[in-house]
């Protein structure tokens, strides 16, 4: 068996979020928990507090709740003999059984497969309230000094068509009868269960709304849109759409995101929603896929609309025109670094170690 290319372009991400501006004299010598800890997130976090271990002698404890064990071998290969690493299988919709003291939780674990929205929404529903109950109790009894909840974008709706950069508080509307809306009405109530358990329980949980997050150590065989237009590229493979493309995503980098979740960690308000994204990372869909077709694929590849009659059958949000602003997120101190076409260079030579 061939031994897996090292990624630098993740090592490399990882060891400038160990040099970042987060609070790092808090963070030091403290135990933190990760949920979802397989995840895309959930796993740099991990990776990126190893990496301040190794390279700071910084005593970080590292608990990372995943929910199978086989694939937390695969994902963490390069630290499963770490000291300061413990694996705990659980599902995080059953009662978390955790015997150490905690003094930071970071809340990953959701569902993200935009077909599971369509299939299995009520899944998707008791995942993300009871798991986000579930940890936010295991934050108030271990009395934690800082948590986050990762919550999306897709919590804004579907806002009116306009020029402003969204702020925290302009949320639109989300259709209830759409089975699709599971996703996002319950992304609402976890943030809204977070401003309850720190206005009736002190916890210092802060609400961390994602943007579509991307960038080094996805793997190759990773089939959400970003990545297929990656590998459109590098195989010189025409690019698909299977919507209009008219809708505007908002997008950051893996290590930008990460750098902003482990900041939120000490910073900010108990019970608010901080937005991470880029602003300068705001693009249709369509021109996202022209711009991967002309710059990254050497103009040698197009873009192709399949647009099938019903929007569900991939699961895909409806179209919108949200403009995020993270300027709230900015004014703690937290500044993206990596462009979208830049995000997208490093994103494809991480994913080449990958490809079997």
């Amino acid at each position: 068996m061939l031994e897996a290319k090292k990624d630098s372009v993740l090592q490399e991400d990882l060891e400038i979020i160990a040099f970042s501006n987060v609070d790092w004299n808090l963070l030091d010598g403290s135990t933190i928990l990760v949920t979802g800890a397989t995840g895309l997130i959930g796993s740099q976090i991990i990776k990126a507090l190893a990496c301040r271990n190794r390279i700071c002698n910084a005593s970080i404890k590292i608990l990372a709740c995943v929910r199978n064990m086989e694939k937390a071998k695969v994902v963490f290969a390069d630290i499963l003999d770490r000291a300061e690493l413990k694996i705990i299988e659980g599902d995080v919709t059953k009662i978390f059984d955790i015997k150490e003291n905690v003094d930071y939780l970071v809340h990953t674990a959701s569902a993200t497969a935009s077909k599971e929205f369509v299939t299995k929404p009520v899944e998707v529903i008791q995942t993300a309230i009871n798991g986000t109950q579930n940890f936010l109790e295991l934050a108030k009894n271990k009395n934690a000094k800082g948590a986050v909840y990762l919550s999306s974008m897709e919590a804004f709706g579907v806002v009116q068509a306009s020029t402003k950069k969204a702020e925290e508080k302009d949320l639109g509307f989300i259709d209830l009868e759409n089975v699709r809306s599971c996703y996002p009405e319950s992304k609402r109530l976890s943030e809204c269960l977070c401003t309850a358990y720190a206005s009736e329980y002190n916890v210092p949980i802060k609400v961390a709304r994602l943007s579509q997050t991307f960038g080094a150590g996805i793997h190759y065989s990773e089939n959400r849109v970003f990545a297929q237009f990656a590998k459109s590229a590098l195989e010189k493979r025409d690019i698909i759409l299977h919507t209009t493309g008219m809708s505007f995503g908002n997008y950051c980098y893996t290590r930008d995101t990460i750098i902003g979740i482990l900041l939120l960690l000490t910073r900010g308000c108990a019970g608010e929603a901080y937005t991470i994204s880029n602003e300068e990372s705001n693009v249709r869909v369509k021109d996202m896929a022209q711009m991967v077709a002309k710059k990254l694929a050497d103009n040698n590849i197009k873009v192709v609309f399949d647009v099938p009659e019903s929007s569900l059958t991939y699961g895909y949000a409806p179209d919108t025109e949200l403009h995020l602003s993270s300027a709230k997120m900015q004014n703690l101190g937290w500044k993206p670094t990596v462009n979208l076409e830049e995000s997208y260079r490093r994103l494809m030579r991480s994913m080449l170690c990958t490809k079997e």
